[in-house]
């Protein structure tokens, strides 16, 4: 299984692959877990090569603590990969071979998408997210590339920027990955102590709940009970709870029939912040 940090190198493993071949991509920040484990593994039965990039990307983050204190261990990631396949191609690159030396994000028009809910916290991210990820698609051009939902709102950017960029790869959303207790699982993860990982399974649990609730009560009467929910837990800080369009993201005031919601949440649990959704009537 080659590991490449250039452009060049990774250009030539991929001229060496068969033409007629599928070839998938799993753009990756590294600190793999079985989330990633589960989108590389659906990537390799779908295609006949995969490539699986790994890469912390500084444009997208608007903290730069929170930059430096994200997790990496290549060799841990590349023992995960192994486990998988020997059809995996890792593009592990530096900031300045990525970026060309000149480590600044593009200018994207998503259509609002990106003014809610991460967009709104986080000034800047999904420019640095669009800029990373259509480098990725132009440079390895892949029939299909692989995406977790827990990042909902990232897919549906990423989705916008293929379209308008008129791109030719299928983009793949799959399903969350769980910890036993319910949490959403996440490189930050490694971070929580074991108490406070316990406590914040109380995340899940309150969208299960919201979810039971959709049905009976207004978005605004969720918004309030999942508020005062998380007053009760000293460890854990909401950002912010949102019940959303799953299509165009925007806020739901009123509910309409054959429209798709979903409810998006971003905590702190002690300093590391998490993020998950979930779908409501679907």
């Amino acid at each position: 299984m080659p590991l490449v940090k250039t452009k060049n190198q990774l250009k030539s493993h991929l001229a060496a692959l068969d033409p007629k071949g599928r070839l998938g991509l799993v753009p990756t920040m590294g600190a793999l877990h079985e989330g990633h484990a589960t989108l590389v593994e659906k990537a390799v039965t779908e295609n006949d090569s995969v490539v699986v990039s790994i890469f912390v990307n500084p444009t997208q983050f608007n903290d730069k603590e929170d930059l430096e204190r994200y997790p990496r261990d290549l060799n841990a990631d590349m023992a995960v990969l192994m486990d998988i396949s020997d059809r995996i191609i890792v593009f592990a690159p530096s900031a300045e071979e990525m970026y060309q030396n000149d480590i600044t994000a593009n200018t994207y028009d998503f259509d609002g998408l990106d003014k809610v809910m991460e967009g709104a916290f986080r000034k800047g991210h999904f420019n640095g997210v669009g800029t990373v990820v259509e480098t990725l698609l132009r440079l390895v051009a892949p029939d299909r590339a692989y995406f977790g939902e827990k990042d909902f709102q990232q897919l549906q950017i990423i989705k916008k920027i293929v379209a308008d960029k008129s791109l030719p790869v299928e983009i793949i959303g799959c399903p969350i990955v769980r910890e036993s207790n319910g949490l959403a699982m996440s490189s930050r993860n490694k971070r929580l102590s074991k108490t406070i990982r316990q406590e914040a399974s109380f995340i899940y649990k309150t969208l299960i709940a919201a979810r039971e609730k959709f049905g009976m009560k207004s978005a605004k009467q969720i918004t309030d009970w999942v508020t005062n929910e998380f007053k009760n837990h000293a460890d854990l800080e909401l950002e912010y709870f949102v019940i959303a369009d799953a299509d165009t993201l925007s806020m739901e005031t009123k509910k309409q029939r054959n429209k798709k919601y979903r409810a998006f949440i971003a905590v702190y649990a002690d300093d590391v912040r998490l993020i998950d959704n979930i779908a409501l009537n679907y």
